[in-house]
């Protein structure tokens, strides 16, 4: 750029500002030198219409001083950037011909007081009182010259320094184009209603930074604010953003004192370490707070830990990073998309200088001026060469309004400011430190994540979030407050994952699979034949069905003998018909359970039984009817003859069959899936059984009648056990019948108590017992002496009485052959 010297005050060189004439004027050259004020710094360039300017040349000063180190990027750049702006408005023959625009630029020295001290030269000449020139009489210029008008203000950078010269301009309505201010807060027209800038809201970068997170799948951050307007609404921006958006929390939000004490930045580090799963750190600071933090960080060993994301104040600046580049290697910065300016520029080939990222802002701040002055001559003085009286003094409302309209093509397009800001990202390539582009933002998020480059030059991205997702089967249990933070808890028993958030019970008939993400069907098992619990007893009843068609062989066989017809042989076929039934209906109580079996266990579980017992209860009724008429009388009872005894056992058990007919109609038998009855803790060893619908309640009256007919068995029993030796068959019954009774008192408990998981087992064995004890019933009774070759008794030895009642005494039969 064009330029003559400006050397400012403690610099060992001198820098080329501006081809035209400037001055470097003390203190009490633009304002008054008083207590607080040391030092004053500006640049005065004489013209027709002056515009004043707010530049950080320095930065902010520490123990008590006003300004401190010289900023070269932010500051002389952005300097450079409106004495080149201002030198090609007053050499464009078209943009305001024969007027020239002067300048006064003063140092913010990044602090908003000591702008409002500095900003109070714009409005000198506005509260003098004195108009009159002030003239030497030797005609030598004068020591102390007329403050200029200055008609507007460029500037300032910083949105706290902005907001507080606002303040101040508005009160003498003298407008305000800022090249760097991004709060929102100075989007407020109805407060700051004379300004004006040429960037764009923080909110635009806020939204940008809320999609990076999202993109880069982060849910957990941490943000970093410099106390001011600047660093919080930035923040606020982001946070309200973030809260829209949702899917992003803000661990901790930090705030950079105006005035750190020494060691506040290694405490803030301390106290971002302690959510130390928050790694991406947002900063809205200004650069020397960039700076500090980072280098806390790098006292605290931590380079790498932290991803810090900048706004447009940290950019592509090289000041916040120098010397501490692995520190910030990985961060993700923003900036309005940039064009840099290389008019006239003079550097040297292996010079390592970059233009400032904010120079083309500058620049059209300073042509919005100049073309809204321009737009304003045309039409308040056309055809007037020079200002007009209606522009002398320019009226800082009119030009307000002209400033607002203003339409240029400047080098960043319209005046409030480009929505399509770049992404850098601070990477190290072959020891080469550099500010890489990776996309840009417009009303969406155009990213390369391919062509990040993380903490050790890795490609492997980061991850900053508050907890590990969650293992399939497993939900998360949010913490009360923080949404992107929770608990994972397993799905357990019958529960699986039906989302992220919730398990559910599986369906009664199913079970989750082995991670509980879904559910399968539950196994389905039955007694099998293959099984031990089948086998044995299918021997059992197999030898029991051998020794009962043993027992009717012999019966048939020996069927005209005396022994066998004193035996009363047609009961006797009745209770080996029954003995019979009970083992064949093991094999019902095995077979797979269908309509058929269940129809047909129903009826022969009781059945079998109650023929036996029937039969067995009317031949003891008999015996005790016998020698209870003894007593009374000679003659014989009623009823006592085999066709007699037939139909009083037929009728018995014809109550049976009455009793399974109506539970048919009642309740029709069809066969069901338990899967309650072995539905273990653990869901992988849960089966469903496969049995016949036959409730509790249903098996009590099925084998109540045969309980009954059992239970007034053995009282007849018991009451003919003092018969005569003779009748040596009442005994043995009476055996059979205690026998019954008891295992009947242990098969009930055991039933009912117990779960149904073996209740075909415990049924299959039930029907056996039962059988096995009614054949030692009946060979007692003396059935197979003929077998057995017992001696015949005599004929005195045989009674008959009346009809047709005989018995027999088997005295010589030993009772080893007793089967």
């Amino acid at each position: 750029m064009s330029g003559g010297h400006f050397c400012m005050e403690r610099l060992s060189f001198c820098l080329l500002l501006s081809a035209w004439s400037w001055g470097w004027a003390p203190g009490g050259a633009a304002k008054p030198k008083g207590q607080g004020y040391p030092h004053m710094n500006s640049i005065r360039i004489d013209g027709d219409i002056t515009l004043g300017g707010l530049f950080p040349v320095h930065g902010r000063g520490a123990e008590g001083k006003a300004c401190g180190e010289l900023k070269k990027e932010k500051g002389i750049h952005r300097l450079e950037a409106m004495l080149f702006a201002l030198d090609r408005i007053n050499n464009d023959p078209d943009l305001l011909p024969n007027i020239t625009l002067g300048a006064r630029i003063l140092d913010t020295c990044s602090r908003d007081t000591h702008a409002l001290e500095q900003s109070l030269t714009f409005v000198q000449a506005l509260i003098e009182k004195d108009s009159t020139e002030v003239r030497c009489v030797s005609g030598g210029p004068p020591i102390i010259t007329k403050p200029e008008r200055v008609v507007g203000v460029i500037g300032a950078s910083g949105s706290s320094v902005s907001i507080m010269v606002a303040n101040i301009l508005r009160l003498f309505k003298i407008p305000q184009i800022s090249y760097a201010s991004t709060a929102p807060d100075l989007s407020d027209n109805s407060r700051y209603d004379f300004f004006s800038r040429v960037v764009p809201s923080d909110t635009y970068q806020a939204q940008a930074m809320v999609d990076i997170v999202k993109a880069l799948k982060w849910n957990y951050v941490s943000t970093l604010a410099s106390e001011g307007s600047y660093g919080e609404s930035g923040v606020e921006a982001f946070i309200q953003k973030s809260r829209e958006d949702g899917g992003v929390c803000v661990a901790q939000s930090v705030k950079i004192p105006r005035e750190p004490k020494p060691g506040e930045f290694d405490k803030i580090i301390r106290r971002l370490l302690e959510t130390s799963h928050a790694r991406a750190v947002i900063i809205f600071a200004n650069e020397d707070d960039i700076r500090r933090v980072l280098e806390a960080a790098k006292r605290a060993n931590q380079t790498g830990h932290f991803i810090w994301m900048g706004s447009d104040s940290w950019g592509s600046k090289i000041a916040p990073v120098l010397h501490l580049e692995e520190v910030a290697e990985g961060s993700v910065t923003i900036l309005p998309k940039r064009v840099s300016v290389r008019d006239r520029e003079r550097i040297g080939q292996d010079s390592s200088y970059e233009q400032e990222g904010k120079v083309q802002f500058v620049i059209d701040a300073v042509y919005a001026m100049g073309h809204a002055l321009h737009n304003m001559h045309k039409n308040l003085c056309p055809g007037k060469v020079g200002l007009c009286p209606r522009m002398d003094p320019v009226d800082g409302v009119e030009l307000l309004k002209y400033i607002r309209n203003v339409n240029f093509s400047g080098l960043k397009g319209t005046l409030q400011g480009t929505l399509s800001p770049t992404l850098y990202q601070y990477q190290i390539r072959n020891s080469t430190p550099e500010y890489k582009v990776i996309g840009q933002w417009t009303d969406h998020l155009h990213l390369k994540v391919e062509n990040m480059l993380w903490p050790g030059g890795g490609s492997q991205q980061p991850s900053s979030i508050c907890s590990l997702p969650c293992k399939p089967g497993e939900r998360k249990k949010l913490v009360k407050g923080i949404p992107c933070c929770w608990h994972c808890e397993r799905c357990d028993g019958y529960q699986y994952q039906l989302d992220e958030f919730h398990c559910k019970r599986c369906h009664f008939n199913e079970r989750p699979n082995e991670n509980h993400t879904s559910c399968t069907p539950i196994p389905i098992i039955k007694l099998e034949w293959s099984s031990p619990w089948a086998v044995v007893p299918v021997f059992i009843a197999i030898v029991g069905i051998i020794a009962t068609l043993f027992v009717v062989i012999t019966f048939v066989r020996y069927n005209d003998t005396p022994i066998v017809k004193a035996s009363g042989r047609e009961l006797s076929y009745v209770l080996l018909t029954g003995i019979f039934l009970c083992y064949a209906t093991t094999f019902l109580m095995i077979a797979e359970p269908d309509l058929s079996t269940c129809s047909l266990r129903r009826i022969f579980l009781g059945l079998g039984m109650s023929i036996s017992y029937a039969a067995l209860l009317t031949k003891t009724n008999r015996i005790y009817r016998i020698f209870e008429q003894g007593k009374k009388s000679v003659s014989a009872p009623r009823f006592i003859s085999p066709a007699s005894q037939l139909v009083i056992t037929f009728s018995l058990i014809s109550l049976q069959l009455v009793g399974v007919c109506i539970w048919f109609i009642v309740d029709p038998s069809h066969s069901v899936i338990d899967y309650e009855d072995q539905r273990t803790t653990n869901p992988h060893f849960a089966r469903g059984i496969l049995k016949c619908d036959i409730s509790d309640l249903s098996l009590i009256c099925l084998l109540g009648y045969s309980m009954l007919l059992m239970v007034t068995c053995t009282v007849y029993a018991i009451k003919t056990r003092g018969v005569p030796e003779t009748f040596n068959e009442a005994k043995p019954i009476g055996f059979t019948m205690y026998t019954t009774c008891i295992v009947w008192l242990a098969f009930i408990p055991i039933f009912f108590g117990t779960s149904q998981s073996a209740e075909k087992v415990r049924g299959v064995f039930y029907v056996l017992f039962a059988p096995l004890s009614l054949v030692d019933a009946a060979v007692r009774a003396g059935r197979g002496c003929g077998v057995l070759r017992c001696p015949f008794p005599a004929a005195g030895q045989l009674g008959n009485w009346g009809g047709g009642f005989s018995m027999f005494y088997l005295p010589h039969c030993p009772s080893w052959m007793l089967l």
